[in-house]
């Protein structure tokens, strides 16, 4: 049966501890993961949020949501999440990926597939306490946890190195039926290339969600995270053809949007896109609604489906969560079983 997440980021204008009430409360609305934001200009230490996290729940899987290959070393990130991963009784994740809203501001790039693959690389290496090569040093971690390792991946070569190397996929973005199903053809790719079943890695697509009656309210809301899809889509080379015709806005969304302002509710970059993209990209509306998006994507073969908790009222938006979640799962009680990810 699919799983349920929640991704999220403690603002500077919030007390850390925050996450203390917020974790609590997302363990007790029926979400089997945490991932939590890391992006050091725009939101609180993604490490010290989850170790806060996990002195509040007992259940929770932990993770960075998502972590880069720069602005931490392979041995620190490795020697951190496996803290974690002591500290909260094995609950830890590893989520990474190429790099956005932490490199930019700061005039550095995302990763390259080839170094991708060498971080990749290292840091499982790490985590499985083997020896490994930086430069001319070898090195082996005393700390090593087998923390499972989640690459956020778009576009088709990250994916096909998702599947070649990681435990769980982030798919992180649009919530277009046409668009999941050709990622996952690429991840199969990957998997066969590297001669694993489907079964070996954890499938986890990433939503931002707003249950409201009111359509133009819940638009709104979502407004801001869907410039940030539409800014990454002005980088893909191949779309399916619901996402064709929002090239132009997905160009003005990238020339306009404020790094400072990242997935807030109240960002100026919003309004560049239009409310038919929005509706596309993210899940708007009632809880009908929401719940056959939800089954839509569950259907393409996703293990855990994780809801961005936006700012602004959250103890609102998890209750709202915890109701739509439970009469998800009543109404899949006798859906087919997925994989099972218990420890993932």
């Amino acid at each position: 049966m699919t799983t349920f997440g929640l991704s999220m980021g403690i603002s500077p204008r919030e007390p850390t501890r925050r996450v203390v009430d917020l974790a609590s409360r997302a363990e007790g609305a029926g979400i089997d993961a945490l991932w939590m934001i890391d992006s050091q200009l725009v939101m609180r230490d993604a490490y010290m949020c989850l170790a806060t996290a996990a002195s509040s729940t007992s259940s929770l899987k932990l993770g960075t949501g998502v972590t880069n290959p720069f602005t931490r070393h392979a041995t620190v990130t490795a020697n951190a999440i496996s803290t974690l991963d002591e500290l909260s009784a094995g609950r830890a994740m590893l989520g990474v990926g190429a790099g956005d809203s932490a490199l930019f501001p700061i005039g550095m790039k995302p990763a390259s597939i080839k170094e991708m693959r060498t971080w990749l690389t290292q840091v499982g290496g790490l985590l499985a306490g083997e020896q490994v090569t930086f430069a001319e040093s070898h090195v082996a971690l005393t700390t090593a946890r087998r923390v499972p390792i989640f690459l956020s991946a778009s576009q088709p070569r990250m994916i096909r190195l998702a599947g070649q190397y990681a435990d769980g996929v982030i798919l992180m973005g649009i919530a277009s039926p046409d668009l999941i199903e050709m990622q996952l053809s690429q991840l199969r790719e990957g998997l066969r290339e590297a001669g694993r079943q489907d079964s070996d890695i954890v499938v986890d697509y990433w939503a931002t969600i707003s249950i409201r009656d009111d359509l133009d309210e819940a638009t709104r809301e979502v407004k801001s995270w869907a410039s940030a899809q539409a800014r990454w889509l002005s980088r893909w080379k191949e779309v399916p053809p619901s996402l064709e015709k929002f090239r132009a806005e997905a160009q003005q969304a990238a020339a306009t949007y404020d790094f400072g302002q990242h997935l807030s509710v109240k960002a100026g970059h919003a309004d560049v896109v239009s409310d038919e993209f929005v509706r596309l990209a993210a899940i708007a509306g009632d809880r009908e609604h929401c719940l056959t998006r939800l089954r839509d994507i569950a259907d393409l073969g996703v293990d855990r489906i994780t809801l961005t908790l936006l700012s602004g009222g959250r103890e609102e938006r998890l209750e709202r969560f915890h109701d739509l979640i439970a009469e998800f799962r009543s109404r899949s009680a006798d859906s087919p079983v997925a994989k099972d990810v218990s420890g993932v």
